[in-house]
């Protein structure tokens, strides 16, 4: 009788019955019947609880994966992505990339006319990876987009970008920049370099060289 009660109620859980039922432990006055029912008891809570477990971690990870998705579109789109860039202007053309190391992070390029002669070409990166350093990016985009179109120098540009970062920064992270203004009539580009990498100069043919400004 005892041995049949156990069979029946480890049969009804493998078989995918969770609920619990009747404790096991209370139907033997043998010990060692009453301390294996016992363990099936406590085996079948702790799978129970661990099913749930593995189910709320499983929601939580694929919330945080359309999360990231979004905000690897939301940052894509904040940067020109479209080519040819300028399909009317046959005098010059523009191509750029951006492949974030973890979906979304701090770099960011990004490149409009200025007027019908001066094109502003922008480079950047935020300290960090991840989403907070592409929340701070697109807000050094907006900031150094909206201020080039207002006209003047490249370092006049990084100078008030600059004091505008670091207003209310709490969390004190801080971007590298690069800004330059090619007048397209004559080929001449003003630049100025807030902490960024050199830019490099694709020369005729093959070789690059690296534009080391002060």
């Amino acid at each position: 009788m005892y041995y049949s009660t156990i069979n029946f109620k480890s049969k009804a859980f493998i078989a995918g019955a969770y609920t619990r039922g009747e404790p096991l432990g209370a139907i033997s006055r043998f010990d060692e019947i009453s301390n294996l029912a016992q363990s099936i008891d406590s085996m079948e809570t702790e799978i129970v609880e661990y099913i749930a477990y593995q189910t709320a971690v499983t929601a939580e990870e694929e919330r945080m994966g359309t999360e990231l998705s979004l905000a690897r579109t939301i940052q894509e789109n904040a940067v020109p992505n479209k080519f040819p860039a300028f399909p009317d202007r046959d005098e010059f053309d523009v191509y750029a990339t951006m492949t974030p190391a973890r979906g979304v992070g701090g770099d960011f390029y990004n490149f409009f006319l200025i007027d019908e002669d001066h094109l502003a070409v922008m480079l950047g990166d935020v300290s960090g990876k991840g989403i907070p350093a592409s929340l701070f990016m697109m807000e050094a985009n907006l900031l150094l987009s909206d201020r080039t179109a207002m006209g003047g120098s490249p370092a006049e540009i990084l100078a008030f970008v600059n004091e505008r970062l670091c207003t209310n920064n709490k969390a004190e992270m801080f971007v590298t920049l690069w800004l330059g203004i090619l007048e397209l009539s004559t080929g001449r580009m003003t630049a100025a370099n807030a902490g960024h990498e050199f830019p490099a100069l694709k020369k005729p043919g093959d070789g690059f060289e690296l534009l080391k400004d002060s």
